[in-house]
């Protein structure tokens, strides 16, 4: 067994039945690409591995990459950086051209990777993910409640988030400082593609929730001068966690001048 470390945000899953459970929940076919993110010392990987013939893992720890090669002998493990991993070309000759994507993230950088599965999603039927209990609430929260921001209007635009089950600081070792749980995101196959522009969206979203406790009209005010438009009267009022996701794409629509 490896030693975790701490800087990797390595916590090591150790409790079978959870193991199960996770694995579970991707409703992947037997025939489906899937691809493990960060799989350490394996927990997931070999009943993965026997589920699935067309199956690899990504691992950034060169460590745990010889470790699963003696382990898991025939089991392609890539070693590098999930943040780096071009999707598409993942996906290239994978049923329907996309791939289920599963794995324990590691918390610092959960953000980033769903980011960029969310980039991807043209490529990604789902996603099995542990992360932060409160993360994975951010996911599923609605409009008008604390926990709704940046992360719930990126995901719920482009997926479908549910989030499965929590996860006992006591299966891990080392025991994690914060509550964990397993979300899983549905990607529509055929999502309808938006005329909006995504840069475009993204900033709107992320300036808007950056100052939540003013309204659109003042949080916005930088961005409305440089589009040189004004708010529709019915949103001048209005805070960033009052808008649903779609009403982001209209208000993206409006000021981009592509409707």
């Amino acid at each position: 067994m490896i030693q975790p470390i701490k800087r990797l945000g390595q916590n090591f899953l150790q409790d079978p039945n959870t193991i199960r459970k996770i694995v579970d929940s991707l409703e992947a076919p037997p025939s489906a690409r899937v691809i493990e993110i960060g799989p350490g010392t394996g927990a997931l990987t070999g009943l993965l591995a026997s589920k699935y013939a067309d199956f690899s893992a990504i691992e950034l720890d060169p460590r745990a990459v010889e470790y699963l090669s003696g382990h898991l002998p025939g089991v392609q493990v890539i070693q590098g950086d999930v943040l780096d991993m071009d999707w598409r070309e993942k996906a290239s000759g994978a049923p329907g051209g996309r791939v289920s994507v599963i794995g324990n993230l590691p918390y610092y950088i959960t953000s980033q990777i769903l980011f960029g599965l969310l980039d991807a999603a043209p490529h990604i039927s789902e996603a099995v993910i542990m992360m932060q209990h409160e993360v994975a609430a951010r996911l599923v929260a609605q409009p008008r409640t604390k926990e709704y921001g940046i992360l719930s209007v990126a995901v719920q635009l482009e997926c479908v988030p549910r989030l499965m089950f929590p996860v006992s600081r006591n299966v891990f070792y080392p025991k994690p400082d914060v509550k964990s749980a397993i979300v899983r995101l549905e990607f529509p196959p055929d999502a309808p593609k938006s005329l909006v522009d995504p840069k475009a969206l993204r900033r709107i979203i992320r300036t808007a929730f950056n100052q939540r406790r003013k309204t659109l009209r003042n949080s916005l005010s930088v961005v409305l001068g440089e589009f040189g438009k004004q708010l529709p009267s019915h949103l001048e009022s209005k805070r960033a966690e009052e808008l649903t996701p779609h009403d982001f794409v209209e208000l993206t629509i409006y000021l981009t001048g592509t409707d």
